[in-house]
């Protein structure tokens, strides 16, 4: 049995004491309890908006926070920088060239491919990282399960705000995908709730925002102050592939204090 953590959008905030607060909280909670799992998990996997402003004292704290026993993977979103985050948080010379990273085993591979377009909100693969991904899925034995994540959604999923920053140029990824069975699944963040879909024949699976949850179109009342649940404790899921390599996915919220 396989098990991977799946969390997004952290948005640690360095911009004032209260937000600061709030997200490190929040995102050391959900840490915190995967550390005290009596199961060693195969990897974790944070799917994008790291940071809130891009600033290096934000990846320096998400460095010390997302330390983890566990195999962690991690790739930008929309409020990420490519630069300061290859450096602040990779430790690697900063660079404006996409940020994909890969976890290969005999038993299982992840593809956490960089959707990110720098200035901008949408998403979008580049040729560069599209090519990466079908090589990096070439040379995976078919017998070996692949998860493939990023940060955008490619597919509407009934959020207005997200919908219009999601990922587009999504039929040149469905190309790639059509060429490799053993692509199990898309997982990705960015619409700071859990959500369940398909993309491409595969499930597209959504992690819940720890740092928030939004309010869903038919929550939203006519004298409503906040597009964002407060009360709403942060959560993670966890996807489970079994020895027939059937994928199940399981959403957890994580309590506070």
């Amino acid at each position: 049995m396989i098990v991977i953590a799946h969390l997004s959008d952290i948005h640690l905030d360095a911009g004032g004491r209260k937000a600061e607060r709030h997200s490190v909280a929040r995102t050391r909670a959900v840490m915190d309890y995967l550390e005290r799992l009596p199961y060693d998990l195969d990897a974790v996997l944070v799917t994008g908006d790291i940071a809130d402003h891009a600033a290096p004292e934000e990846y320096a704290r998400a460095r010390r926070l997302l330390t983890s026993r566990h195999p962690v993977l991690v790739c930008p979103g929309n409020h990420d920088a490519r630069a300061p985050f290859r450096e602040g948080l990779l430790g690697e010379a900063p660079s404006g060239g996409p940020v994909n990273q890969a976890l290969e085993t005999d038993r299982f591979v992840v593809a956490l491919c960089d959707s990110s377009v720098p200035g901008e909100h949408h998403g979008l693969l580049e040729d560069a990282t599209l090519a990466w991904l079908d090589e990096l899925l070439t040379r995976t034995p078919r017998t070996v399960p692949v998860l493939v994540g990023f940060h955008h959604p490619p597919v509407t999923v009934q959020s207005r705000f997200t919908d219009s920053i999601r990922q587009f140029g999504e039929e040149r990824l469905a190309a790639v995908a059509e060429r490799h069975p053993h692509l199990l699944a898309f997982v990705c963040g960015h619409a700071h709730a859990p959500v369940a879909t398909t993309f491409a024949g595969r499930p597209l699976l959504v992690a819940p925002g720890v740092v928030s949850t939004l309010r869903l179109p038919w929550e939203h009342g006519p004298g409503r102050t906040s597009a964002v649940l407060a009360d709403v404790p942060p959560g993670l899921l966890f996807h489970v592939i079994d020895e027939d390599g059937r994928l199940t996915t399981h959403f957890r919220p994580v309590a506070m204090g």
